[in-house]
C-alpha cells in the first residue's frame, strides 16, 4: 500500500453539461477532506474546481490552491484558502502542484486539465517521477480518450507499460482504492536500445 497524503486533482473551472460531474466533485472532495488526504489543486474559485475544494474543507479537510499572477488578476481565485500559493507561470504552476502532491487524478475538464494529466503522465514515463496518475471516469467523459491511448499502444508509441499505469475508474472510491494500492509497472531498460534498432531498421 502506498503512503498517500495529497494528491493533486485537476478539473474544470466549469461545472460542465452533466450534473454528475458536479456529484463527482464533490464526493471526491468529501472522501479526501475524510480521509485526512490534502487537496491540492489549480485554485479556483468557480466551476468544479470549487465544489471539489467545498467538499473537501467541509469535511474538516486541508486544500491548497496554486495559481499564476495573471488568473489571480482575474479575479477567480479562491483567496480565502489557508493555503494558496502565487506562481509566476502555468508552467512553475505544474511542477509546483506536483512538487506538493503524492499522486494526481483529472476529473472530467478542458484543454488545461488534458494538458495538466499528460504532462504528469510524461514525467513518470521519464522517470522524473513515479506517482499514481488517474483518471475520474464519470459518466463515461474519458472512454474516447483512452480509446484512444490504446491506438498509440497499437500503433508503437506509448509503451503497453506506461499505459497499464493509468489507472482509470468512475467511482471515486474506488478509484483513490487504485491509486493507493498502485505498484508501478517498470518497464525493461533496453527498450531505447530495441528503438534504435527499430529506428535503424526503417532507414
Amino acid at each position: 500500500m502506498r503512503t498517500i497524503k495529497s494528491i493533486c486533482v485537476f478539473c474544470g473551472s466549469s461545472p460542465g453539461a452533466d450534473p454528475e460531474f458536479t456529484r463527482a466533485a464533490r464526493e471526491l472532495g468529501r472522501l479526501l477532506g475524510k480521509n485526512g488526504i490534502t487537496l491540492v489543486y489549480g485554485g479556483s474559485n468557480i466551476g468544479l474546481m470549487r465544489v471539489i475544494a467545498d467538499a473537501c474543507l467541509a469535511e474538516g479537510g486541508h486544500v491548497i490552491g496554486v495559481m499564476p499572477q495573471g488568473l489571480i488578476d482575474r479575479e477567480v481565485a479562491y483567496t480565502e484558502l489557508k493555503e494558496f500559493h502565487i506562481v509566476e507561470s502555468m508552467s512553475i504552476r505544474k511542477e509546483k502542484m506536483a512538487e506538493l502532491s503524492d499522486a494526481f487524478i483529472a476529473m472530467p475538464g478542458g484543454i488545461g486539465t488534458l494538458d495538466e494529466i499528460f504532462e504528469a503522465m510524461s514525467w513518470n514515463q521519464l522517470e522524473i517521477m513515479d506517482k499514481p496518475v488517474a483518471l475520474l471516469n464519470t459518466a463515461g467523459f474519458y472512454d474516447q480518450l483512452v480509446d484512444f491511448l490504446r491506438l498509440t499502444v497499437d500503433q508503437r508509441f506509448v509503451r503497453p507499460e506506461h499505459f497499464t499505469n493509468l489507472l482509470v475508474h468512475g467511482n471515486p472510491g474506488e478509484l483513490l482504492n487504485l491509486i493507493t494500492s498502485h505498484v508501478t509497472v517498470k518497464v525493461d531498460s533496453k527498450w531505447i536500445d530495441d528503438l534504435k534498432e527499430q529506428t535503424k531498421s526503417r532507414m
